[in-house]
């Protein structure tokens, strides 16, 4: 490693240091707002004690995984120890990185959950004072879980990338350690998920629709619950999430910008690299600095002011590093490719979510006739909306390919280069990943902010604000799924030639130059991995399924056996704390068989079909899983603001048959935009990685 990328990778570091501290002065400005609500604050603080109860028992579960899962790596990778000639070191630093991924992961699941339940607090009790200071408060509390994720990314990655230049030179450690952050991922995903929705289903289907008492009323046994699961299923588990998709990107492209280096003898590319995604995380920190609402009051407009203010920095400073580090204009057009799709998919996703536009208000329409007609309605819209965003993916891969491959012209690198620049297009779309974490956190904020607006009788006039807050926050939700499921599909595709590299280097031969489809073996992995994303969602959604229904059985126990709670007598409390335990344990048990299922398969295909049924199944994976991720995440999100339409007066309005049939939409989007969609993109990732650093050993052991 040579000085000047040696001095970039320690500026990379002062810069998610730097984030850090930022994180910390948002934290403690959140903190010193006002709260002087007493029930507010006994509320809180049972949303809290429960978010954190789940999140030990979850963590303590995963941590078995993560055990097993590094004596394995230390065992096989990335050569099976026992192979003559091989180092102890390599699979030192390997299982260091795997251990390091899930560390850096879990910490950002858990400073997210820290900093929401007390934003939560100070954003419902700021909304007395305006909607604008509540806004600023929610947004601040979600910009500190933006910042703790991108910064540990950036630091985690730098950490390993000197530890590889200084002791072994492997790249694929880096893969080790995204692995980490991906398992992880997937499993707090899934998890939270599955607990968030158990809840907020339950607590629709007998507070709504069977007994007709307001969203988050206090008589209702699941609204503590379900305003936990907002926090360890939208802020802990998105967090997870998306830190595993910027890591995953990050690590793709330095291993393909080391493999070029060595191939041409030069080690810009992996300046290149670090340099943008500093440079990303800098935007980011300027545009939440500046983010904030104006005079109209439209806080969908001031959080998408933000984001467009940090893809125009992004865009700006990459330019003007490019220049002054004469690196090439090429890669740089590759990666604004890819960050400029970003924007559209976000676009486009807010076109079939926001209720501001057509889709909602007809779906909402349709609701006047029955549920069925806001299903079928709602369905066609969530496939319709799948169109622009898989052509956006389509078209940023073409595009990058095509701007770089002609670097390699004249060292036979064509492929190569072109893939590189796909993998820089991934990494130009999460560029603004801070941003939009810090979007996506907001949305979990202001929505317990709302629940507890109305629990602490705090008036109309204040749950009238939070819920203008929290129908902004779930239409960023619904953009920034959006926005990570195209930038896992960029991700992936890298990801898919980072496998190539790995089977090719292991070899010592080009083992593998394309994937040919007419190939029985490759046709053969292609179609059991599109058919994984579906069973995968299946599995979620049947255990939210289960899960939910335990909870309904005692929502109507406790209405039945409490004396006076349904009636609303002062003093009687339900006993919040039981559906928070339904909900924990139903979601730790029923996360594992999706997980495990996902990853056992993939080693099953490799072990039977070898290399070129791996590379079959990953482009099924990755084609099947986005289709499904986006249309779920889509359909969900609109059927959300469908309901939230009607619920403002139109259609009918709260009560009327447009109503009950939004809650049935809602109810069934659940599930689909908060547990299954969302998770397929991590699931995607895992499967990748889990080929790539499995590769030597299919190409040892194969049936086939």
């Amino acid at each position: 490693m040579d000085l000047k990328t040696l001095i970039i990778i320690l500026a990379t570091i002062f810069v998610a240091v730097l984030s850090f501290v930022f994180a910390y002065w948002l934290y403690r400005w959140v903190k010193k707002q006002p709260s002087e609500n007493k029930k507010i604050a006994h509320i809180g603080t049972l949303i809290k004690k429960g978010a954190n109860a789940f999140l030990k028992k979850e963590y303590l579960s995963l941590l078995k995984f993560a055990g097993v899962a590094a004596v394995l790596i230390f065992v096989f990778l990335p050569k099976p120890v026992w192979i003559e000639g091989e180092k102890i070191l390599n699979h030192v630093v390997m299982t260091v990185s795997f251990i390091a991924g899930t560390v850096f992961s879990a910490l950002a699941g858990k400073i997210g959950i820290m900093v929401a339940t007390i934003a939560n607090q100070k954003t419902a009790e700021a909304a007395q004072k305006g909607i604008s200071k509540s806004f600023l408060s929610g947004f601040r509390g979600g910009a500190v879980m933006g910042m703790a994720v991108v910064g540990s990314s950036l630091f985690g990655v730098a950490i390993v990338t000197l530890v590889i230049g200084k002791l072994t030179g492997d790249f694929s450690a880096l893969i080790g350690f995204s692995f980490g952050a991906s398992g992880w991922a997937l499993f707090a995903k899934a998890g939270g998920g599955i607990f968030t929705k158990t809840a907020d289903i339950s607590a629709d289907l007998v507070g709504k629709v069977e007994l007709g008492i307001p969203e988050d009323d206090p008589r209702n046994p699941a609204v503590i619950a379900d305003n936990v699961g907002d926090n360890v299923g939208d802020v802990a588990g998105m967090g997870a999430d998306l830190f595993d998709s910027n890591v995953a990107s990050i690590a793709a492209a330095l291993v393909m910008a080391a493999f070029l280096g060595d191939k041409v003898n030069s080690s810009a590319y992996i300046e290149m690299v670090f340099v943008y995604v500093a440079l990303g995380l800098l935007s980011s920190m300027l545009g939440v600095m500046f983010s904030r609402m104006g005079k109209d009051e439209n806080p969908t407009r001031a959080l998408n002011i933000g984001t467009y203010l940090t893809t125009g920095l992004f865009a700006v400073l990459t330019g003007v590093a490019t220049f002054l580090l004469e690196f090439e204009w090429r890669i740089w057009g590759a990666a604004i490719v890819g960050l400029l799709v970003g924007v559209i998919i976000g676009l486009t996703t807010d076109y079939f979510t926001n209720d501001a536009h057509k889709p909602v208000q007809l779906v909402s329409k349709a609701s006047k006739s029955g549920p069925a007609f806001t299903i079928l309605s709602g369905v066609s819209y969530g496939f319709l909306s799948v169109l622009p965003a898989m052509v956006g993916i389509a078209i940023s891969a073409l595009a990058a390919f095509m701007l770089t491959k002609s670097l390699g012209t004249s060292t036979g690198l064509e492929v190569e280069f072109g893939m590189f620049g796909v993998s820089m297009a991934a990494v130009g779309m999460l560029s603004i990943v801070g941003m939009i974490v810090s979007n996506d956190a907001y949305g979990p904020i202001v929505d317990n902010a709302r629940g507890l607006a109305e629990m602490g009788g705090l008036g109309e006039e204040v749950i009238e604000a939070t819920d203008k807050l929290d129908s902004a926050g779930n239409t960023v939700k619904a953009v920034t799924k959006g926005f990570s499921i195209g930038a896992a599909g960029l991700t992936v595709i890298a990801l898919l030639f980072a496998f190539v590299i790995e089977v090719n280097s292991a070899a010592g031969e080009t083992v593998i130059k394309n994937f040919d489809i007419m190939d029985p073996v490759v046709f053969f992995g292609m179609i059991v991995g599109a058919a994984v994303p579906a069973v995968f969602s299946a599995l979620l959604m049947l255990g939210v399924d289960k899960n939910a229904q335990r909870m309904v059985e005692e929502i109507h126990r406790q209405f039945d056996e409490i004396p006076g709670l349904k009636e609303g007598k002062e003093g009687v409390e339900p006993e919040y704390d039981k559906c928070i335990t339904i909900a924990t344990t139903g979601a730790l048990r029923e996360l594992v068989p999706a997980g495990l299922f996902a990853i056992i398969l993939t080693v099953i295909v490799g072990f039977i079909g070898g290399v070129k049924a791996i590379g079959g199944f990953l482009a099924g994976n990755i084609v099947s899983g986005l289709l499904i991720s986006l249309f779920m995440s889509n359909s969900g999100g609109l059927w959300d603001n469908a309901k939230k339409f009607i619920e403002a007066g139109n259609c009918g309005g709260k009560g009327s048959e447009a109503h009950r049939a939004g809650v049935v939409g809602d109810t069934v989007g659940d599930p689909f935009k908060d547990t299954a969609g969302p998770s397929i993109n991590t699931q995607i990732t895992v499967v990748s990685l889990v080929a790539t650093l499995l590769a030597e050993i299919f190409l040892l052991i194969s049936l086939f």
